[in-house]
């Protein structure tokens, strides 16, 4: 399973409400927790709406740049 799935899940967020904060379409978080590639702009966004900091980046995305 995806690091951002099972973080999601974690905080009981759904896809929507995470799409939501993010600014992003729900097909976007849908196609990342797939592990399809992403802007880092997307990936920004996505941490953030998550509560989590920059540097928390890898937490979510590994060592994807």
């Amino acid at each position: 399973m995806n690091s951002l799935k099972i973080y999601r899940e974690q905080i009981l967020m759904s896809k929507a409400e995470l799409a939501r904060k993010a600014g992003l379409a729900a097909g976007t978080i849908d196609r990342i927790e797939k592990g399809k590639s992403s802007r880092i702009e997307t990936k920004r966004k996505i941490i953030l709406a998550l509560g989590l900091e920059l540097s928390g980046k890898q937490r979510i995305f590994g060592n994807e740049d």
